[in-house]
């Protein structure tokens, strides 16, 4: 019984040894060549590639310079992993080495120190933008096409649904600089059997790319919670979400609207958000509607107090962010002022279009993020 026991222990011992190579073997360079197809096909064309340089540049080299060989090194910069990527350089490095013997001194063309820097800094650069893309986990084929994916996703959730007749919405949203990811958003959707629309503005602190990822991450969560909580309890939701999150820049303002669009009544709360604008069709007039809160993601068990308000025939309601009205050598209350002034053109033309015009118009610092959301009851 004593052997058999002993017997058991070693084969159990045997048994973990082995699973501990299995796991080592699949980290090992054997494992890293055949998990990625793309990237060893890659790896043997550029291999290939070096020789058949080297061979041009011996047979004539004022046709095929010595510097050539920098093509396959960008290259495999753009499309290889660090390992394959040493790989490649160290058979580039024994080409640069066959061309200065082959070529000697009696060559018009030589291998010199000036071509030996130029290959080498290129592989440097290289090995960086390799080692940037190993970290980020994206291979560089495939790292444009995420991008646009996010783009998308981003703009397919700042959609507005689709209102019933006698109501006119319209959305414009212009990112810093001109890029393509905005620290601003918007989720809207149809709440109570499609009788509400509950529709949240945020803007993210930063802007352009440093807050596309945040606003990306917000947008989500913040598309979640709207139409599961009752409206007063989605910024403290949300609030609690972002302290959760631990951001160095983890505050954001926004704007939740709620809706009726059978009796035209709606509630505005705010998180330190700019005010909304309503415009009185009967008078005229322009009104701010300036709910109190404060920013989101600052401190824990936060209290938004709501403004109520209703939208007659004509009456039209405007959401925007700070970067619409707010300037460094501008006070926001000047910036106001110049939106409702651009607004008025569009009372008696109707307000189609009129939200991309208005972006163009009224926003005097481009490189912070800008969006605006009009809703008109046309009946």
């Amino acid at each position: 019984m004593a052997r058999r026991d002993a017997l058991d222990a070693y084969v159990a011992r045997w048994s973990r040894s082995a699973h501990r190579a299995r796991v080592a073997l699949r980290r090992s360079g054997v494992d890293y060549f055949r998990g990625d197809g793309a990237d060893w096909i890659a790896l043997v064309g550029l291999l290939l590639t070096i020789p058949a340089l080297t061979a041009a540049t011996v047979w004539n080299a004022e046709w095929f310079s010595p510097t050539a060989l920098v093509l396959p090194i960008v290259a495999g910069g753009l499309l290889l992993r660090p390992a394959s990527l040493l790989s490649l350089y160290a058979v580039a490095a024994g080409a640069l080495i066959v061309e200065s013997y082959a070529l000697g001194t009696t060559e018009a063309i030589t291998v010199t120190p000036g071509t030996v820097l130029v290959v080498g800094a290129c592989g440097f650069f290289g090995l960086v933008l390799a080692q940037f893309r190993a970290r980020v986990g994206v291979p560089w084929r495939r790292g444009g096409t995420m991008l646009f994916d996010l783009r998308e996703r981003i703009r397919v959730q700042s959609a507005l649904p689709r209102l019933p007749a006698g109501w006119h919405r319209e959305m414009a949203l212009r990112p810093a600089g001109g890029q393509s990811f905005s620290g601003d958003f918007v989720v809207a959707a149809r709440t109570h059997g499609g009788r509400t629309l509950e529709v949240v503005l945020t803007d993210v602190s930063g802007k352009g790319m440093d807050a596309g990822s945040r606003a990306l991450l917000l947008s989500g969560a913040f598309g979640g919670l709207l139409g599961q909580l009752p409206p007063h309890g989605f910024l403290p939701a949300a609030n609690a979400y972002l302290l959760r999150q631990d951001w160095d820049e983890g505050f954001a303002t926004s704007i939740h609207l709620v809706l009726d669009l059978e009796s035209g009544d709606y509630e505005l709360l705010s998180a330190g958000h700019p005010p909304a604008l309503q415009l009185h069709a009967a008078g005229g007039r322009w009104e701010e509607k300036a709910a109190e809160g404060p920013l989101l993601g600052v401190y824990d068990g936060a209290e938004f107090d709501a403004v109520k308000g209703a939208l007659a025939p004509g009456d039209v309601l405007m959401l925007f962010t700070d970067g619409l009205v707010e300037a460094s050598d501008r006070d926001i209350a000047d910036g106001i002022d110049r939106l409702t002034g651009e607004a008025d053109r569009y009372v008696t033309t109707g307000f189609e279009g009129a939200a991309w015009h208005l972006i163009e118009a009224c926003a005097k610092d481009v490189n912070d993020d800008r969006a605006l959301l009009l809703l008109q009851r046309r009946s």
